[in-house]
């Protein structure tokens, strides 16, 4: 009970957080992380199986605008300007994981920033998971 309670809170949280990056951050069309995010280390390039934590987180934040598989077309792509990153394009899997992190963390128009709704763990997982995505 605890636990739904607790994923009822987060899923609420996520939506009263996307609703108020659109009024406050707009939305534009390129998406570049600073350059120092570039330099963040990923604590969990080693862990060959991050990727399997990040799955399930992405499946349950992610995947209505990223796509199950990652290619930018969930069920609420079709109303979003800009369309969601596709996770399986060589200009996602060229960014560093510190910068998809750094996405991740701050967001920015329709895409929530997740910083206060993630640890910072279930983050690289995420980074894991995108990346295991690009292996496709």
């Amino acid at each position: 009970m605890k636990l739904k309670l607790n994923m009822l809170l987060k899923v609420s949280t996520f939506t009263v957080l996307m609703l108020f990056s659109v009024l406050l951050f707009g939305q534009g069309s390129s998406w570049t992380a600073p350059p120092e995010s570039g330099q963040l280390e990923n604590p969990l390039s080693d862990d060959p199986t991050a990727w399997e934590k990040g799955k399930k987180i992405y499946d349950k934040l992610c995947w209505t605008c990223h796509g199950k598989l990652g290619n930018g077309d969930g069920p609420m792509s079709k109303s979003l300007d800009p369309k969601p990153a596709v996770h399986t394009s060589e200009a996602v899997q060229k960014q560093a994981d510190g910068a998809i992190f750094w996405k991740i963390s701050n967001g920015k128009g329709l895409m929530a920033p997740y910083e206060n709704l993630l640890s910072k763990t279930e983050r690289w997982h995420l980074v894991a998971y995108i990346r295991k995505l690009g292996e496709q």
